[in-house]
């Protein structure tokens, strides 16, 4: 203690006392201060009657029998006995025992508090000792021969059934393991009051029963709060414990990571990908699934825009129905023109699958439908612009084969046959399957396994090789006839389309951690390449048949032979009958006296003039004299070249 004063480590340590030291006048007298807060466990013990009278009253003289008694004395009285051995007790000392000396309370005589355990030992010998003779001896005094000597297994057993009343006024008896009785008293030293220390009883042990008055406990005056054990703190939330080395009393708390829960107090456990531990880090709990919400900003806005998109789209279906007899839609190609709507109707209508939460079967539908819906758009658009660069690419009066419309669908269709082999065995090698994606392990996506790498890239490889063969034809078909514009809107959609995949195909891939905005890219894509194509190829017609009907007859499409002067014969022919149609239908009303145009319209309302640069001087005019006699006479063409 006086040690604890010197490091000024008072106030740092709580005591806990045993019996040997704690409730000693040499302890605590003058250390007060480090002292003060003891808990201490004594043994009950109780005065023994008598014994410090009869103790009190021994002397050397008197006390011949007991052979250390002569020691006690010359420590006691710090003196040397005549005649003693020299022993350490009396090797310095330069006072002689007179034997006159008396032992009293106040020449410092303390009784052995414990000295109840003494006098119960040795009764507790007398009465087994006394059984034994009792059932060995048959009644004959002292120690009789089957006792010589004295077993001390038989001896045992008696003694574990010694029950007696000890000169303390105690019952006593072993417990079933052979311990004396398990009593013990708790005192607790504290500072009553400033400057008053004392030892005050708090509780006691009897017998397996602990009673305590925690309300008596004051650890320090100045800080009533109770202390913190260093030994071993409990171990907060999240943490397991680490028992040091030799001992399951005291460990070390460690944290588990925040992805582990708390399998055995000293075990941690990862939780598995897509769940995370609860609050109290106890059991693992399953993290929220993220998929693209139709409830949400994102899926409202492009559902809104595609729906917007469908609307656009079933206007110009029906208003191609309702004017398909007159000169613009069929010189568009009616037949290409459904299909291609067909397809940018499909492209819309994506959004409302991709929006939806993801499953195997829509999944399927995903794979199949993305890659089919730009595939039924480009091919078309394909077969157009094939169509029109092998028309103007011919040299001769022969017409090209396979552009009837009957071939035009044929061939639209085989390009699109292509895509959906593809797509059949594409799914035949990779089942469309929905799959729990974790790009962290606090995240937890529902996707369909093709959007998570490249594999939807496998769905617009076709479509992107007939974007770009597409957008070839509109650069070979830039310079056709001035008149012949829809090449030229071909080549806007083309050049677009290509612009916006540009941008579209980096911003996807680093989106996949994002399904709303990972999804909401890819539908805003399919939605704005269908617009694109709505806007460029159809707007230009429903100008003309909305706004300007007057437009919308064969004259007004029509400008002035570039090669022949005026254009009076169109007044003449619009008062001659017209002659029958020839075979085969060519779309696009264009101007000028190519013999491969406007074959869908009677002969007799041909134009004049040419732009082509193919054509000789003499060709050019041999057919602008063609179409003038057909225009004014309506005569056959066979009978024109006759």
């Amino acid at each position: 203690m006086r040690a604890v004063h010197r490091n000024n480590c008072t106030g740092i340590f709580s005591w806990i006392g045993s019996d040997g030291w704690s409730a000693r006048s040499l302890v605590f007298d003058g250390n007060e201060d480090q002292v003060e807060g003891t808990i201490s466990v004594q043994p009950t013990a109780h005065p023994v009657t008598g014994f410090d009278k009869y103790f009190k009253s021994l002397t050397v003289q008197s006390n011949k029998r007991n052979p250390w008694f002569t020691e006690f004395w010359e420590h006691f009285f710090n003196c040397k006995w005549p005649e003693s051995t020299v022993t350490p007790f009396n090797l310095f000392s330069k006072r002689v025992c007179t034997g006159k000396e008396i032992m009293s309370s106040e020449t410092g005589y303390e009784a052995e508090r414990q000295l109840q355990f003494v006098s119960d030992a040795v009764l507790a010998f007398a009465y087994a000792l006394k059984a034994m003779h009792a059932d060995v001896c048959h009644g004959i005094p002292g120690v009789c021969r089957e006792m010589k000597p004295i077993d001390g297994s038989v001896l045992l057993s008696y003694l574990k059934n010694v029950t007696f009343k000890g000169l303390s006024g105690d019952e006593f008896q072993f417990s079933e393991n052979g311990d004396g009785p398990a009593r013990y008293d708790i005192i607790h030293f504290k500072q009553a009051s400033p400057g008053n220390y004392k030892w005050i009883p708090i509780g006691e042990y009897r017998d397996g029963k602990l009673n305590i008055t925690i309300t008596d406990l004051l650890f320090r005056l100045d800080e009533p709060s109770m202390p913190t054990s260093i030994c071993s703190p409990p171990c907060m939330v999240g943490q397991a414990k680490k028992y040091i080395e030799g001992g399951k009393c005291c460990w070390h708390c460690f944290n588990c990571t925040k992805y582990q829960i708390i399998r055995y107090e000293t075990v941690c456990e990862d939780c598995p990908l897509g769940y995370l531990p609860n609050d109290n880090h106890t059991s693992c709990a399953m993290i929220p699934l993220k998929y693209m919400d139709r409830e949400s900003l994102w899926a409202i806005s492009i559902m809104i825009f595609s729906t917007v998109g469908i609307g656009f789209t079933l206007i110009v279906i029906l208003l191609f129905i309702w004017y398909r007899d007159t000169p613009v839609v069929r010189a568009s190609g009616q037949e290409l023109s459904y299909v291609l709507l067909g397809g940018i109707f499909l492209c819309y209508a994506v959004t409302f699958l991709l929006v939806q939460k993801p499953s195997d079967i829509k999944c399927g539908v995903q794979k199949m439908g993305i890659g089919l819906c730009f595939t039924i758009v480009y091919s078309a658009i394909l077969t157009k612009t094939n169509r029109i660069h092998r028309i103007f690419r011919t040299r001769s009066t022969k017409k090209p084969s396979f552009i009837s419309p009957k071939s035009q669908l044929i061939i639209c269709g085989g390009i699109i046959s292509v895509q959906i082999l593809f797509s059949a065995l594409w799914m035949g090698f990779s089942p469309p399957r929905v799959m729990h994606y974790h790009p962290s392990p606090t995240e937890s996506h529902l996707v369909c396994a093709a959007s998570i790498d490249a594999s939807y890239m496998v769905a617009f490889a076709y479509p992107m090789i007939l974007i770009l063969v597409c957008t070839v034809y509109a650069i070979l078909t830039r310079k056709i006839p001035e008149a012949f514009n829809e090449s030229k809107y071909i080549g806007f959609t083309m050049y677009t389309t290509c612009i916006v995949w540009l941008a579209f195909i980096p911003l996807y891939f680093t989106t996949t951690d994002h399904d709303e905005i990972n999804v909401f890219t890819m539908s805003v894509t399919v939605s704005i390449s269908a617009t694109v194509t709505l806007f460029c190829l159809f707007t230009p017609k429903l100008y003309i048949i909305l706004l300007h009907p007057e437009r919308n007859i064969r004259q007004p499409l029509m400008k002035k032979c570039k090669f022949g002067g005026s254009n009076e014969s169109h007044k003449v022919a619009n008062k001659v009958e017209p002659s029958p149609k020839f075979e085969g239908s060519y779309e696009d009303h264009s101007d000028n006296c190519h013999p491969m145009i406007n074959m869908n319209m009677p002969k007799t309302q041909e134009t004049c003039g040419t732009q082509t640069d193919f054509l000789t001087p003499r060709v050019r005019l041999f057919r602008c004299a063609s179409c003038s006699v057909m225009n004014t006479f309506g005569k056959d063409e066979n009978e024109i070249k006759l």
